[in-house]
């Protein structure tokens, strides 16, 4: 049955999507009550010995060494799960002269310092990023932007570090320096830069630095975060020391998966820590003791079940290894142990009780409008569908995935989009089909069913589904579909209301999963830019091996009514 009995699925009224959900991130602090108290759960329930993990998140031992350029490790105060943005959008881009401004149609960036969050970011001039080769002063510019969409009084300015004594622009660098509370730097290698930013940024409480010389010191809370050789890390820290180089770890550990929600995520716990509170992040705290009463009093069968279950139990385990902001560690764990017994842990305990008391609204922004026209005719609620639709029919698939912006779930290999009408009038369906390979490096299908209902706006869609106990909500946008079908842009934000996590992201789709040869760019970047992504920020799926994909739809299943691809597009490959 695809709906379990007393779920309510509620509708949702925001934007963005993933492929394929993750309530993972809540299921970690589920993790770690239920390895906390094992020995109250086993003790309580059957006379067994509590397994071995501890209330903390997995630390990487292998680099004995912090270096906030490379340690990956996530501290036990950041026991949490992701909620995504819902503010204003802007942005600050550089100009020719080596300083940052205004631009672009998502910004509403002021000039001036005038909130608690103060951002000041320095890139090398000229230095490029891992993203795509783009620039790190465009990355940056879209950093500031991307904050925005999480609470539009957080100010970020954007430099590059072509800056000395006589440079008018190195005066107003200095200007902003004196009041801002965050001083990230980025590539910054030059002699002269370095012993600039040193004399400028004492009063600074919080540097980051990356990919920058070694003569910059990083500093947290108005502490230095002590570099030493392997092994020399300080035997005894005092619990604010240590808490300093967790929360810089945790920064290291996000910096690295180089993509522009772990960019914004790295400055977003450094406000949370150190300048106010995100609220955005409040879902990532571990739970208290009344997650653990809830868990007893209504799921103990469940969770008994799940403990006493090899392969729910190795679930578990492996969240408790993984980082709550590695979102595709956290997949890989759910997809590589996923059974009923783990749905029935999570549905009662999350779905059906909220034990972890949380909640989670779609993103509001950015305010993705959908295509107006398709053909030459004003775009209908039919037409709309039949463009979801797209080769189905004509192939066993309606598109394929060639990227996508999410960075947990766009990227995973052999995206099939399967969107048809149902028997019942007015119904309509999507079913994602796509690979997860697992722990032991095995690539398995998996297959999600989501409900679809009309938007108020045509090209704008509601999407339902149960994913491994948990429901989600999305709201999709049609952003541009070509008219010969040989490529589109969807856009989707979706929540897990009881997950506390909420998430954005989009998919370019085409017709075999690869990009279009004719593909018309500047109208894709528009495209893009209506979606405040830039073109560096989409992964690329792996379409190579995607054989045997259990695609098929149920019987009784209608497709067209309107609009069709055009088949000759077909012949054209054979």
């Amino acid at each position: 049955m695809l709906w379990p009995e007393n779920v309510e699925i509620g509708s949702c009224s925001g934007y963005h999507r993933f492929q394929f959900h993750t309530w993972c991130l809540p299921l970690i602090s589920i993790t770690f009550w239920i390895f906390a108290h094992t020995s109250f759960f086993m003790t309580t329930f059957v006379n067994l010995s509590p397994l071995p993990l501890h209330l903390r998140l997995n630390r990487n031992r292998s680099s004995s060494s912090f270096h906030l350029h490379r340690s990956s490790t996530s501290p036990p105060f950041l026991l949490r799960k992701f909620t995504l943005p819902k503010r204003t959008v802007s942005s600050v881009l550089q100009t020719n002269n080596g300083v940052s401004s205004t631009s672009d149609s998502c910004s509403t960036e002021p000039n001036s310092f005038n909130n608690d969050v103060r951002i000041v970011a320095v890139v090398g001039d000229g230095a490029i990023s891992p993203l795509k080769s783009a620039s790190w002063i465009d990355v940056m510019s879209h950093t500031a932007e991307r904050l925005k969409w999480i609470d539009d009084k957080y100010e970020m300015l954007v430099f590059t570090d072509n800056i000395h004594d006589l440079n008018p622009n190195a005066q107003n660098l200095q200007k902003v320096l004196t009041t801002a509370n965050i001083l990230l730097i980025v590539s910054v290698t030059k002699d002269e830069s370095v012993e600039w930013i040193k004399r400028y940024s004492q009063n600074i409480p919080n540097v980051i630095c990356f990919d920058s010389s070694p003569a910059l010191e990083n500093k947290l809370g108005g502490s230095f975060v002590s570099v030493g050789n392997k092994g020399s890390l300080f035997s005894k820290l005092n619990k604010k020391t240590k808490e300093t180089l967790e929360l810089a770890e945790t920064i290291s550990e996000a910096w690295i998966r180089h993509n522009s929600d772990d960019i914004r995520f790295c400055l977003l716990i450094i406000i949370n820590a150190y300048i106010k509170p995100v609220p955005v992040l409040k879902n990532l705290r571990a739970q208290g003791f009344s997650t653990l009463n809830c868990m007893v009093k209504n799921c103990g069968r469940q969770v008994m079940n799940c403990l006493l279950d090899p392969n729910c139990r190795k679930a578990l385990q492996c969240l408790n290894q993984c980082s709550p902001v590695d979102q595709v560690c956290n997949y890989k764990c759910i997809a590589s142990y996923e059974s009923p017994i783990l749905e029935e842990f999570s549905l009662c305990v999350l779905q059906k009780h909220n034990c972890l008391d949380l909640d989670a609204k779609i993103p509001e922004k950015p305010n993705v409008t959908p295509m107006v026209n398709f053909r030459d005719q004003i775009l209908s609620h039919d037409m709309a569908e039949d463009l979801f639709v797209g080769w189905l029919g004509n192939l066993d698939w309606s598109w394929r995935v060639v990227a996508g912006q999410n960075p947990a779930y766009d990227q995973f290999p052999c995206q099939y989009q399967l969107f048809y009408r149902g028997k019942a009038r007015g119904s309509f369906w999507y079913e994602p089909v796509f690979q997860v390979k697992t722990l032991d490096g095995k690539l398995v299908w998996r297959r999600r069913k989501y409900r679809v209902k009309r938007g108020k706006v045509a090209g704008t869609f509601n999407f339902s589904v149960l994913d491994n106990g948990v429901v989600s909500n999305e709201y999709w946008t049609i952003v541009d579909v070509c008219e010969d079908f040989s490529w589109g842009l969807f856009h989707y934000s979706g929540a897990a209301r009881v997950a506390g996590q909420s998430y954005t992201g989009a998919v370019l789709v085409s017709r075999n999963g690869e990009y279009p040869t004719n593909i018309d760019k500047n109208r894709l970047y528009l495209a893009l830019d209506r979606c405040c992504i830039k073109e560096w920020e989409l992964f690329d799926v792996d379409n190579c091996s995607c054989e045997d994909a259990p695609l098929g739809l149920p019987e009784g299943s209608r497709l067209h009514t309107i609009l069709k691809p055009d088949e000759s597009m077909i012949a054209s490959d054979a």
